[in-house]
């Protein structure tokens, strides 16, 4: 199905043919964008409410600033849809997040106006200040340095980090704080509640306008009326806000609040900030999903429904003939709840993921144990090992890929103190449509490496509930982590009872003819494997199949059993190859004396971009089928060696 713009949006290819409008048509602009975006992400998936919600500032900034010379940095890029469609991708945008189409995200190598790229949060500030600072060396000082950054992020450290050192280098930049109250779930933290005060503050604004009002007739009476404002608006939000303005502490000029819906007065606010020097920070209040009433209403559910009737605004979703599996996530959060009423020293922490990482089930079932820290994953993670000091056994739930940014905490925080921190790495391997900046990579070979800590992933659901149960027990008091994918699992018959694993142990899952090939799996990707083996010995090969379950310790006894048995390895694992799994297998095999053909399936060591988990199982060859034929590989070279040892 074909989306078809409006008569001004069809008429725009790049920003200089949205500066032929005149301000009265941006309005109507407005709405025709709003209507694109609805319609594509209906049609065709992707995120939703974010992008709504700043359609007229997207407008107003590409209308005022001088882009792509000007450098306009999108914070996380859920926001960006409007920003691509009006930059030249708009007849690209129903390839947005498919396998070799657009990406979801601003993505240097896609435009020359996507200035920065980001998937993850609150870079926005300091890639748009290395910028400035970097145009200032250049001489290059008429050269606008803008960051759009969400009240969500600007919860993370490293926006302070990025905020204190601006109002030092006082380079060109503005901050645009697009406030809205909401990250993917509401916003948490005393931040939230201060930018409330602002926006809320009937007295201030009213004061404040009244204030700019006189202002501009004292200037017919003297030479600095700026000046005169300054002072006197300092001093007003002091007084009426009942605490000093947080970002003119860091020396920030700050204006706002303004409505982030008013395309006109936007223009008309961003053409007079553009003649102000220094860092600036304009506070827009917006509505995460404008112009969409039921993503208005419910903002987490709207953040990415996938498919859906725009007109009744019904999600489509399939009916399943039959019981399905859950989703890990949903396993885990259901799994935790039972651990936590069977022990009172179970506590939960995520980092502004409770419904993506189902945590909102404890929540909502132990508001007074479960905790939403913000965006602020090296938070998390030292939080949750102060908890652990105190004989509490924290879950902390992050991204495999967020988790990344909470790594020297892990090796600092918790495993130099051997601390009982269980570490539950959601999205572990290819993310999917979110592509390179959410795919969890690394953390096989980043966990591994880090002492004191165990490196765990389950195959199936009942291994999961078993691996949690396990990092719960006493014997095992220290950092545990424990991978599982996006997605669906395997077992509709989901909740068995708990068992305790022995630390290190794999499991048999097919025993293959001796001297053949065996094939070790650490993960879900497991299940790929049991489909190569059956495809296999339908050919009449009989490949053996272990689940390692451990990357580290890795079971010793079990490899050692295997390098004895067989005469070649296939390791499959949904992680990086360079220091991973198999990297660990080889090891082992290295430090030991054995000496056997090993093939290594994974991620290879480059950037994988989007798709579907499956597109990009098959593009790196570890889907079934890739498995199989890694097999078949190994298989007729261990013949044909063994036919020149005879021959010999």
């Amino acid at each position: 199905m074909i989306v078809e713009p409006g008569p001004l949006l069809a008429a725009i290819d790049s920003p200089d043919d949205l500066k032929k409008l005149a301000p009265e048509q941006l309005v109507q602009l407005s709405t025709e964008l709003r209507e694109f975006i609805i319609d594509s992400v209906s049609i065709y998936g992707g995120h939703f409410g974010a992008s709504l919600g700043v359609v007229e500032l997207s407008v107003a900034l590409h209308y005022v600033f001088n882009t792509p010379y000007d450098q306009l940095v999108w914070d996380v890029g859920h926001q960006a849809y409007g920003h691509k469609i009006l930059t030249g991708r708009r007849d690209r945008f129903p390839t947005n997040r498919r396998y070799h189409g657009m990406s979801g995200f601003p993505k240097r190598s896609e435009s020359e106006y996507d200035a920065f790229g980001v998937g993850h949060s609150s870079t926005s500030i300091g890639a748009a200040l290395g910028m400035a600072v970097a145009s200032d060396y250049k001489g290059e000082k008429d050269r606008q340095h803008i960051a759009v950054i969400g009240d969500g992020a600007m919860t993370a450290g490293m926006a302070f980090e990025a905020l204190n050192h601006a109002g030092v280098a006082n380079s060109n930049l503005l901050v645009i704080l697009n406030d809205n109250c909401m990250s993917i779930d509401p916003n948490v933290g005393a931040l939230k509640e201060y930018l409330t005060d602002i926006t809320t503050s009937r007295t201030y604004n009213k004061v404040r306008d009244e204030l700019w009002n006189v202002l501009g007739k004292l200037s017919k009476f003297g030479p600095n009326p700026q000046q005169i404002a300054r002072k006197v608006e300092a001093a007003m939000k002091a007084t009426l806000l009942k605490q000093s303005n947080l970002f003119e502490a860091l020396k920030f000029r700050y204006f706002g609040p303004v409505d982030g819906h008013d395309v006109q007065h936007l223009v008309t606010i961003l053409n007079d900030l553009k003649t102000i020097p220094g860092p600036k920070i304009l506070h827009c209040v917006t509505v995460k999903g404008k112009g969409y009433a039921l993503a208005e209403k419910d903002q987490t559910l709207w953040h990415a429904p996938g498919l859906f009737d725009k007109i009744t605004g019904e999600i489509y979703k399939k009916t399943p003939e039959k019981p399905q599996p859950p989703k890990y996530q949903d396993v885990f959060g259901h799994t935790l709840v039972e651990l936590a009423e069977a022990n009172a020293k179970i506590m939960g922490v995520t980092p502004a993921m409770p419904s993506g990482s189902s945590l909102n089930l404890m929540m909502e079932a132990m508001p007074d144990r479960a905790f939403d820290v913000g965006i602020a994953e090296q938070h998390a993670v030292t939080f949750s090992a102060g908890l652990a000091t105190q004989g509490l056994v924290p879950f902390c739930n992050i991204y495999s890929s967020f988790m990344q940014r909470g790594y020297d905490q892990v090796v600092h925080d918790v495993a130099l103190q051997n601390l009982h921190v269980v570490f539950c790495l959601d999205r572990a391997g290819f993310a999917g449509a979110d592509g390179p900046t959410h795919h969890g990579c690394y953390d096989l070979a980043y966990m591994r490496c880090i002492p004191n800590i165990v490196v765990s992933a389950p195959m199936n659901e009942q291994e999961l509930r078993n691996l949690m149960y396990t990092a719960t027990l006493p014997e095992n008091a220290g950092p545990f982590s424990i991978r599982y994918p996006r997605g669906e699992g395997v077992m509709p018959a989901w909740r068995t009872p708990l068992q305790r694993v022995a630390i290190g142990t794999g499991r048999v899952v097919r025993e293959g003819e001796e001297g053949g090939v065996a094939i070790l799996s650490i993960g879900h990707i497991g299940n790929y494997a049991v489909k190569a083996t059956e495809t296999l010995a339908a050919e009449g090969l009989d490949a053996g199949h272990y689940d390692m379950r451990f990357c580290k310790p890795l079971d010793e006894e079990m490899l050692r059993d295997i390098a004895r048995r067989y005469r070649a390895i296939v390791t499959v694992e949904d992680g990086c190859l360079p220091g991973g799994f198999g990297s660990a297998v080889l090891e082992f095999l290295t430090d030991h004396g054995f000496h056997l053909p090993v093939r290594r399936l994974g991620i290879p060591d480059r950037v994988v971009e989007h798709g579907t988990q499956d597109e990009l199982y098959k593009e790196c060859g570890f889907d079934a089928a890739g498995i199989a034929a890694a097999v078949r590989e190994l298989s007729a070279k261990v013949a044909t060696d063994a036919l020149v040892t005879v021959l010999r």
